[in-house]
């Protein structure tokens, strides 16, 4: 059986929900918001870890969970009543555990995501795969960050950490501030030019989306500032090499920052481990949603196998 965590007005989940329904493939959507009522009922034993979950009135024994795509947001403060809360957030933290050591296919073991959890760290993973990065200083120095900026003329920085950042250009309004880098080291990059690519990839497919954009970080364009999305056809070596690092950070969805420099060369920026791909699909049309749909169905054909034998 398919399992699908998370809130049903999360776009991405909309949307592989729907891909399920047009497959007509089974699953058990679980409610993040209903959490104070459903969830899992663990139980340990030498074996393994045993148990149920309940979900809208339903149970499901967990060795019947063939896959799962998860996208446990946070759940917020929608519960007035202190217990539920608590229930809620317990019963989270429950399924966020049991996510790392479940014998489905799990799209994306919480521990996996945590690759995203230091950008310096996930870019030795991304050299590994064979893409160049750009040249790159942390630092806390203010005297470092100007040295470097002097050296590549342009630049922009961004944070270290898997906490989303704004990417900005330095210029000197924020060449101002860089004294307060004694109390966070932050990530400064030479300004690469280009064309920014985002490529989903799910299972061993790769759908490449092209972003043409007037603002230094296209999720955040504003005013005037303009976005327009396509396809963009990838050689096969740099699909194999998005398909590789995805694998070596064991993820079966991955969302990968590229640029293509003008002389046709590709840069890789970083990982996403649970990217909203649903933006990407709206605005170029590329079927990620059925794909990662296949690749949750594709888990509950070899789990019926293996039972049946």
């Amino acid at each position: 059986m398919i399992v699908i965590l998370g809130r049903e007005d999360d776009p991405p989940i909309t949307l592989v929900l729907q891909a399920l329904q047009e497959r007509d493939m089974p699953y058990r959507f679980v409610d993040l918001r209903a959490l104070d009522r459903d969830g899992l009922h663990l139980d340990a034993a030498p074996a393994g870890l045993t148990g149920c979950l309940h979900a809208a009135g339903q149970i499901l024994p967990l060795e019947s969970i063939s896959s799962v795509y998860a996208r446990p947001l946070s759940l917020g403060r929608q519960w007035q009543d202190p217990s539920a809360a608590l229930r809620a957030n317990q019963g989270l933290d429950s399924f966020v555990a049991w996510l790392d050591v479940a014998p489905a296919l799990v799209v994306n073991r919480p521990r996996a995501m945590n690759s995203n959890n230091s950008k310096p760290m996930q870019a030795q993973w991304i050299g590994e795969a064979g893409f160049a990065v750009p040249e790159t200083l942390i630092t806390n120095s203010a005297d470092e960050a100007r040295a470097f900026w002097r050296t590549h003329g342009r630049v922009i920085f961004k944070s270290i950490s898997g906490v989303r950042s704004i990417v900005r250009e330095l210029d000197e309004s924020s060449a101002a501030r860089l004294l307060l880098l004694r109390d966070l080291p932050v990530q400064f990059q030479a300004y690469v030019p280009g064309v920014d690519l985002r490529v989903h990839v799910v299972g061993m497919c790769c759908f490449a989306a092209e972003i043409h954009s007037s603002a230094t970080d296209y999720r955040y364009a504003r005013g005037g500032e303009q976005t327009r999305l396509q396809t963009h056809q990838l050689p096969a070596d740099v699909a194999r090499r998005c398909v590789d690092l995805a694998q070596a950070l064991d993820l079966p969805l991955a969302g990968i920052d590229l640029r293509q420099r003008p002389d046709g060369q590709y840069l890789c920026f970083e990982v996403n481990p649970m990217p909203a791909y649903s933006y990407y699909e709206s605005n170029t049309g590329l079927p990620i949603s059925l794909a990662l749909a296949d690749l949750l169905a594709s888990a509950t054909s070899a789990h019926s196998h293996h039972a049946s034998h």
